[in-house]
């Protein structure tokens, strides 16, 4: 493995995001003096927590899965997952509703889901299902460790037994119709391919390797942590605090100064110069570029994932949603045409709609409900849609949906703190609008994806959604470490 050259002592993390804070942790753990910069007031990043009155409002990431790397950076530091944090296995992790009224609950323990399939499509589709699970769990075991967390030099990284069982499980193929040979009913197939979507894929064209997300959703587990995914990010920086880390909030890097490729020191927008050995940027892939005065050399330019609409909010009632209800629109395969090749808003749109106080209530102040609903959108670059004219219309339109297919008044009761546009996206500084950063096209997957070492300084390393191994709350604590593995070896 390569890494960075010449001395390591101090390294200063740019982006206290999931991502940053994993660095941080392993670097500590490994010996570093780190010092850790972040232009926010608050750690988190994507999987940040803002208050709207009394209400503490998830306004990122709302799906927690493989908790164990979480618990992999606090040991770096000698603590544990279970002293910094309480989590609540979600169960069901979904609720599905389809378009024809019917309703699905996904549950990731394997009695449960298959009862619940045997008696919602019969004992054939229960069987199915049975199958499906042992496939998904089969792409996990050969992927997580020579694939998903390893750090890769050249394609000949790639060469390893464990490509042929990839290729032999029909990793390579297409994953919408592999799940298809197990589950015929195409509501039940529903539920074990739309998280492509987090990827930024069409279920029907991403790679069959691509199921290990589903296995994370569906096998694995979903949690979420008492207080609120903010309290991810501030357990994080806690265990950095105490194994000496210096945590600096409101501090923004302006640039880093270099001589030749190597980098001397970070300075700050208040003019501080922060002399260093070596630099993880964890921080959005153009702010990374910008900061070192370099762009990657690729031969195919780089492809963003789909966006979103996000209406944080409130209501008095609790309707009949669960932690996580998602409402499929009829036109399943025509909802990916439209947000990822079209670039057009969803004509029979499928939503997300969070409920975190089904499972801690006291995350409302008020003793009410907290209400999020998330609708996904072409990115500013696929389809450079009028936000500033559209932002209302389309609130009111997600209402309409909303209360058609069953949440009785929901325009009236749902009270809307906030409304995120992919142009409020892109005001908060994410390239093409998207807060979900590159896609995971085949050609920005793996070794193919913007790697975390940089050419042009060779001792800033990148992590974070953008490099390896990718998007989602699992890859950035992965790509913490690997950051972390090229400054101090694995």
């Amino acid at each position: 493995m390569r890494r960075v050259e010449g001395s390591t002592d101090h390294v200063v993390v740019i982006g206290a995001g999931l991502a940053g804070l994993s660095a941080t942790l392993h670097l500590l753990g490994a010996g570093r003096r780190v010092t850790l910069l972040e232009q926010a007031d608050t750690p988190g990043g994507r999987t940040g927590q803002q208050r709207f009155g009394g209400n503490a409002v998830d306004t990122g990431a709302s799906v927690l899965t493989m908790p164990e790397l979480l618990d992999e950076a606090f040991a770096a530091v000698g603590e544990s997952l279970s002293k910094n944090l309480r989590l609540n296995r979600l169960d069901p992790a979904y609720r599905a509703r389809f378009a024809d009224g019917s309703a699905l609950s996904l549950h990731t323990d394997g009695d449960a889901m298959e009862a619940a399939i045997r008696e919602f499509a019969g004992a054939r589709e229960a069987a199915g299902y049975r199958a499906l699970r042992r496939w998904l769990t089969g792409l996990y075991t050969v992927q997580k460790d020579r694939f998903l967390a390893t750090n890769f030099d050249s394609l000949l990284d790639l060469a390893r037994p464990e490509l042929a069982k990839l290729a032999a499980l029909g990793g390579f193929g297409r994953l919408g119709p592999r799940v298809g040979r197990y589950l015929r009913d195409e509501r039940v197939r529903r539920l074990f391919t739309f998280q492509a979507l987090y990827a930024g894929l069409d279920p029907a064209r991403a790679i069959g390797a691509y199921g290990v997300i589903s296995y994370m959703d569906t096998v694995g587990g979903v949690f979420y942590p008492e207080g609120g995914m903010g309290e991810i990010g501030r357990a994080l920086t806690g265990a950095a605090v105490r194994a000496g880390a210096d945590v600096r909030f409101g501090t923004e890097a302006a640039w880093i100064e270099r001589v030749s490729s190597r980098v001397r020191a970070v300075r700050t927008r208040s003019g501080e110069r922060i002399p260093c050995d070596a630099v993880v940027l964890a921080t959005e892939l153009g702010t990374a570029y910008r900061l070192i005065g370099a762009r990657p050399r690729r031969p195919l330019p780089l492809r963003y994932s789909p966006s979103a609409v996000v209406l944080h909010g409130r209501a008095a009632k609790a309707w009949d949603l669960g932690h996580h209800t998602i409402y499929f629109g009829a036109a399943w395969e025509r909802t990916f045409a439209e947000i990822i090749r079209e670039g057009r808003l969803m004509s029979d749109p499928s939503l997300l709609v969070t409920r975190p106080t089904a499972t801690d209530p006291g995350l409302a102040g008020d003793g009410g409900e907290i209400v999020s609903v998330l609708a996904p959108a072409p990115n500013l670059r696929r389809g450079p849609i009028d936000w500033a004219r559209l932002r209302g219309p389309y609130r009111e339109e997600l209402f309409r949906t909303l209360e058609a297919r069953g949440l009785t008044g929901f325009g009236d009761e749902f009270t809307v703190d906030e409304t995120l546009t992919p142009a409020d996206w892109a005001a908060r500084g994410l390239t093409a609008g998207t807060p979900f950063s590159l896609a995971h096209t085949f050609t920005q997957t793996g070794p193919f994806r913007p790697a975390n070492l940089v050419r042009a300084a060779g001792n800033v390393v990148l992590a974070g959604c953008g490099t390896t191994p990718g998007v989602g709350i699992p890859p950035v604590l992965i790509s913490g470490r690997l950051a972390a593995e090229r400054i101090t070896g694995k």
